[in-house]
């Protein structure tokens, strides 16, 4: 008998620790990236279409996109080209500067990192004040190579060419104390609204971080959330975890 995909999937779902209940996204095929934050879903498809989630509809945006974020910075993206964009009024306005990576989870302020894995930061007063050309736009250079950024309430956390994962404490206004390295490795790292932080290492293997509060940002430690399949992307928000494996499917698993 010939098993097919939709049956392995079915299988491997089943097979998923109890822990965490996955059931397949079936109405968006092909993720390459998704974000999640302050109840908002956005995402990036293999050919660069962005897309938002409305309801369990996936409503497809203006423009191409290989990366795309969402937060209390509002929604930015970067196209092919690392051209930096914001969405406003239904329609994404240039900003200045090259960045291949972005991340609007920080106080209403934005991080990313340009080709050369040089870390940025955007002040909240001029990320939320963008409105398009002629607005200022600051970057801050931050210290270190960083390949993946992301902000929460608690901290920043990045990884780098060599999958080391660091830690820092960043303000609106960019002001920080340099990189505090954590142990363990990952390819890919995102830190959800309410200061959780989850990754992808580079075996697709899926994990979060245990222990983090406003004192302790660093928490204790990290914990195996068991997947299926071979992972490439996560992101988290309000109980929701959306996962994306290397071979395009896409899960939300709640605990």
């Amino acid at each position: 008998m010939r098993v097919t995909a939709a049956v392995l999937l079915v299988l491997c779902l089943l097979a998923v620790s109890h822990a965490w209940d996955c059931q397949e996204v079936v109405n968006i095929k092909n993720l390459m990236q998704i974000d999640a934050g302050l109840g908002q879903v956005v995402a990036t498809d293999t050919s660069q279409v962005p897309y938002y989630l409305v309801g369990d509809t996936w409503i497809r945006l203006p423009g191409s996109l290989k990366h795309i974020t969402v937060g209390p910075a509002g929604i930015w993206g970067v196209n092919k080209a690392d051209s930096i964009y914001k969405y406003v009024a239904g329609n994404w306005v240039q900003a200045a500067g090259l960045l291949k990576q972005l991340d609007a989870g920080g106080e209403q302020f934005i991080v990313g990192a340009n080709m050369d894995d040089t870390p940025f930061c955007l002040t909240r007063s001029a990320t939320v004040g963008y409105k398009g050309p002629g607005s200022p736009l600051p970057w801050t250079g931050l210290p270190g190579a960083v390949k993946y950024y992301s902000c929460g309430p608690f901290g920043c956390w990045a990884v780098n060419k060599n999958d080391d994962i660091f830690l820092m404490s960043l303000n609106q206004d960019c002001q920080n104390n340099g990189w505090s390295h954590i142990e363990g490795k990952l390819s890919m790292i995102e830190v959800a609204t309410d200061g959780s932080v989850f990754g992808v290492n580079s075996a697709g293997s899926v994990f979060t971080r245990d222990g983090i509060t406003a004192s302790k940002p660093e928490g204790t430690g990290w914990s195996n959330i068991p997947m299926c399949m071979r992972m490439g992307h996560v992101t988290y928000d309000l109980g929701r975890l959306w996962v994306v494996s290397k071979s395009g499917v896409t899960m939300v698993c709640t605990p």
